[in-house]
């Protein structure tokens, strides 16, 4: 196969570590299965460019390394084509990644590239703009604020700077009121925080992410916990994994989402995939099943 690589230099983990080093030792390993490689490691501002120009060059596979943000612009450009795309996890959690079994390890995710199999999996998308795993208001979407004010230059100080902006945010937590309609049903709700989700998470995770990248339906996240001793229960029950088990969290799924503010909550703004935007009065949201190619370990494919 012919694969494409960009790999963001001031993206995760490849802020701190030898970009170029990490573009030899990946052109080896996949020329050494046979592939055709092209490498280029950019910074930051050139990303959008690099992305454009691998979207519409040659590649059958498009690997890009960097945090949540590079994933997510690189499954906003070749959702729907024929293209598939290589996640690296080169991020902080790399949480689209753990849902298609792609090794934490740089190395060992390459090697399993080399002998990967392609499938298509699930995007999801709002207003029109497409996310891999999380769109979010309230509680979440203030963490993040609060976290880009700090500073941080690896990935265990932006764990620690996410810690503190958690317990900052916990302690003056958004109040929303909110009417979201599922698949046509509406529900009115008060809460701390609401995350929409491509596909349900996995119950019993660590981590947050979806259990079936391919289950064609957005998880819908609403935590009711406001009082700051229902929120340490909620964030403790989250730790472990537990959402339907969790008493301060409402878990509903569905095909389409409309989100209507119920009062004026624009100045919150939203999050997607760790990326702060504006928020509209409403946002419609709906999955998009199968229109991402990935590639993926063996294992992965039958696993899923």
């Amino acid at each position: 196969m012919r694969f494409q690589v960009v790999l963001n230099r001031d993206g995760g983990t490849l802020r701190r570590r030898d970009a170029d080093a990490v573009a030899r030792s990946l052109r080896e390993a996949l020329e050494a299965a046979g592939h055709t490689v092209s490498v280029a490691a950019v910074a930051g501002d050139g990303m959008d460019a690099a992305l454009d120009e691998a979207a519409t060059g040659p590649a059958d596979i498009v690997m890009v390394g960097g945090g949540d943000g590079t994933v997510s612009a690189a499954a906003a450009r070749l959702a729907g084509s024929d293209k598939a795309l290589a996640v690296l996890p080169a991020g902080t959690m790399n949480l689209f990644a753990r849902s298609l079994g792609i090794p934490a390890d740089l190395d060992q995710a390459v090697a399993a590239f080399a002998t990967g199999e392609v499938r298509a999996v699930d995007v999801a998308q709002a207003d029109g703009r497409i996310f891999v795993h999380q769109f979010s208001v309230g509680l979440h979407t203030k963490l993040i604020r609060l976290r880009e004010k700090k500073s941080f230059g690896s990935r265990y100080g932006k764990m620690i700077a996410s810690l503190q902006a958690g317990f900052a945010a916990f302690l003056r937590p958004p109040r929303l009121a909110a009417a979201l309609t599922l698949d046509g049903r509406e529900i009115v709700v008060r809460a701390s925080g609401i995350s929409i989700t491509n596909n349900l998470l996995g119950e019993g995770y660590r981590l947050p992410y979806a259990a079936r990248p391919d289950g064609g339906v957005l998880g819908v996240y609403v935590t009711r916990a406001r009082r700051r001793r229902d929120l340490a229960l909620f964030a403790l029950g989250a730790l472990f994994g537990r959402w339907r088990r969790n008493a301060h969290v409402d878990v509903h799924q569905a095909r389409e989402v409309t989100l209507r503010l119920v009062a004026h909550h624009r100045r919150f703004g939203c999050a997607m995939d760790g990326e702060l935007a504006d928020l509209g009065t409403e946002t419609q949201l709906r999955i998009l099943p199968g229109a991402l190619k990935v590639l993926v370990p063996a294992q992965a494919k039958e696993r899923g």
